[in-house]
C-alpha cells in the first residue's frame, strides 16, 4: 500500500479515536450535545482537508486531463445511485426473510436523531462523511486490495470493513452490498468522484426522509413494515 493511502487511513482512524480526547472535557461544559456535535463536525473536516492533501496530486491529475468525461461521470452517478438502492432493498429483504432480521437501523435512527437536535449534523452525514469514506474505503482500502486479488474479494474485504466501522452489526450484510456496488462503480468509471456522488446523494435523501417524519409516525410505520415481513416469513 502507498503511503499516501496509509496516511489517508490513519487519518481516519485518528479522527474516530479523537472523540474520546474530548472526554474528559463533557463534565464542565454547560451543553455536552452541542459540544459533541461541534467537535465531530470540526475533526471531520479537519481529517478530510489532510485526506484531500494527502491525495493532491491525484486532484491535480483529474482537473488537469483533457476529458473529464463529464457526460459519464453524471450518468453513472445516477445509474450507480440506482443500483446502489437496489442492493440495499434486495439485502433488507434477504435479512427479514432469511435471516429474520426486522428492518430499520438502529445507526441510522441514532443518527437522525442527532440531526433533529443539531441540523448541522447533517454536514456529516450528507456531505463530509460520505467524501472521507469513500477516500478510505474505495479509494485506499479497495483500490489497493484490487491490485493484489478479484474484484469479489477486493470488494467484499472492503465492504466488511465498512460494514464493521458502522458498527451496526444486526446489517451487516446491508453496508456489504452496498460497500461492494460502490466499488464496482469505482472500477467501472475509474473515478472516485462518482461514488462520492452516489454515496452522498443516498445519505442526503435518507436523512431527509427520516427528518421529514415525525419519530413516532416512523415508529409506527417501522413497526408495520417489521408486521408485514413477519407474515411474509409466516411468523
Amino acid at each position: 500500500m502507498e503511503k499516501k493511502y496509509i496516511y489517508v487511513i490513519l487519518t481516519y482512524i485518528i479522527m474516530q479515536l479523537s472523540a474520546y480526547l474530548a472526554l474528559p472535557f463533557l463534565p464542565q461544559i454547560e451543553d455536552p450535545a452541542a459540544f459533541t456535535v461541534g467537535w465531530s463536525v470540526v475533526t471531520f473536516a479537519l481529517a478530510l482537508l489532510l485526506s484531500l492533501y494527502l491525495l493532491r496530486d491525484e486532484i491535480k491529475e483529474f482537473f488537469q486531463l483533457r476529458q473529464k468525461k463529464i457526460g459519464s461521470i453524471v450518468l453513472w452517478s445516477v445509474l450507480g445511485f440506482i443500483m446502489v438502492m437496489l442492493a440495499q432493498y434486495a439485502a433488507v429483504a434477504i435479512e427479514a426473510l432469511v435471516f429474520g432480521i426486522p428492518p430499520g437501523s438502529e445507526n441510522t435512527m441514532n443518527l437522525s436523531n442527532i440531526a433533529r437536535q443539531s441540523p448541522i449534523f447533517i454536514m456529516i452525514i450528507a456531505i463530509l462523511g460520505p467524501i472521507l469514506e469513500e477516500l478510505v474505503f474505495r479509494k485506499a482500502i479497495f483500490g489497493t486490495l484490487y491490485k493484489r486479488m478479484n474484484f469479489f474479494f477486493a470488494a467484499l474485504l472492503s465492504g466488511v470493513v465498512f460494514a464493521v466501522v458502522h458498527m451496526d452489526f444486526s446489517h451487516i450484510l446491508i453496508y456489504t452490498a452496498v460497500a461492494m456496488v460502490l466499488s464496482f462503480i469505482y472500477v467501472e468509471t475509474k473515478r472516485i468522484l462518482v461514488p462520492i456522488i452516489v454515496h452522498m446523494s443516498m445519505n442526503t435523501i435518507a436523512i431527509i426522509a427520516q427528518l421529514s417524519i415525525d419519530p413516532e409516525e416512523l415508529e409506527e410505520q417501522m413497526k408495520q413494515l417489521n408486521d408485514l415481513m413477519l407474515i411474509l416469513i409466516g411468523g
